[in-house]
């Protein structure tokens, strides 16, 4: 087993933010970057979403990670394309970095590329990778005031999924504080109640991930 492994000091660029958007448009790829905090279950989703889109879509991924390759063996072993890179104590992924992922991966066989972020819900909201979409990634043992203590991931968001509800009943999480702030930061964001051990609320994820595809036309290499 070989997993491409890149490691860069961090460069913030625009330009090439741009450029890596052009490339995955002329590919006709989509892209999500999904955002968390360390133990949101980023990975564990990402797993459940490559279960159950890649019979209809071919799927990449670019692994962010401070160190080892860990996340990215585990999905080498589903057949997917990944290439990790790792950042050495940086706390986001630039778009310098994922440019020079970009060119490791079999582009002209990939519809649909997921980023997985760094774990971190501050950084990685402010850096434009060249992605169609971010995804905000929480979880019910981090506790029901992020919305609020991290305004931003809110507002970068086109969803939030809101992970690892089979433990609402071991954790004092109170819903309604948990929506408040994000119907009035972002009354339009749909969030997703999910669980990667039960695989509730799955499928309602996977779907908005399928029309945010139709919306570009995808259709599957």
């Amino acid at each position: 087993m070989e997993i491409k492994v890149i490691r860069k000091i961090l460069e913030a660029g625009s330009k090439v933010a741009e450029t890596n958007r052009k490339i995955l448009k002329e590919k006709g790829i989509i892209s999500f970057n999904f955002i968390g905090a360390p133990g949101s279950g980023k990975t564990s989703l990402l797993l459940r979403i490559i279960e159950a889109l890649s019979d209809k879509y071919k799927i990449g991924v670019i692994e962010g990670d401070l160190a080892t390759t860990k996340d990215a063996e585990l999905i080498h072993e589903t057949g997917v394309p990944v290439v990790q890179i790792n950042t050495d104590g940086g706390c986001h992924l630039d778009a310098n970095l994922v440019g020079k992922a970009l060119e490791e991966l079999p582009l002209d066989r990939i519809d649909v590329l997921i980023i997985e972020n760094v774990g971190n819900l501050v950084c990685p909201t402010a850096f434009d990778l060249g992605e169609d979409y971010k995804v905000g990634v929480l979880s019910v043992p981090e506790g029901d005031d992020k919305p609020e203590k991290y305004p931003v991931i809110v507002k970068v968001s086109k969803a939030i999924v809101l992970n690892k509800i089979d433990m609402l009943p071991y954790f004092r999480f109170d819903k309604e504080k948990f929506y408040q702030p994000i119907k009035r930061i972002s009354p339009n964001t749909p969030v997703f109640e999910v669980s990667c051990e039960t695989k509730e609320g799955i499928s309602s994820f996977v779907n908005w991930m399928i029309s945010k595809i139709n919306q570009k036309g995808g259709e599957g290499k």
